[in-house]
């Protein structure tokens, strides 16, 4: 089953030293980046298994939150950011 899923992170230090995450982030179909350190995914695979993937890329400087994303929501946003969730939520 499909799922939402939003990915979070705060981190100590420059962001290139993940370039590799957010590498492996993007190599989930769908991808969603309007807001800083904040993503979201649509996958197949569960929360635990989401992190699997990532965390070889994380270190003791980084936190990092992976949890499912519903249908109830609302923010300010650009219409391209509420766009992606009919597209790829409201579906779900």
């Amino acid at each position: 089953m499909k799922n939402a899923y939003l990915i979070t992170y705060d981190f100590e230090g420059a962001a290139t030293k993940y370039s590799a995450l957010f590498e492996e982030i993007k190599s989930f179909k769908g991808w969603w980046h309007y807001l800083d350190r904040t993503w979201l995914i649509t996958s197949e695979l569960s929360a635990k298994e989401i992190y699997a993937k990532l965390k070889p890329h994380l270190d003791t400087d980084i936190n990092l939150l992976v949890i499912v994303v519903g249908k109830d929501r609302q923010g300010w946003l650009p219409a391209k950011a509420w766009d992606w969730f009919k597209r790829n939520i409201d579906p779900l």
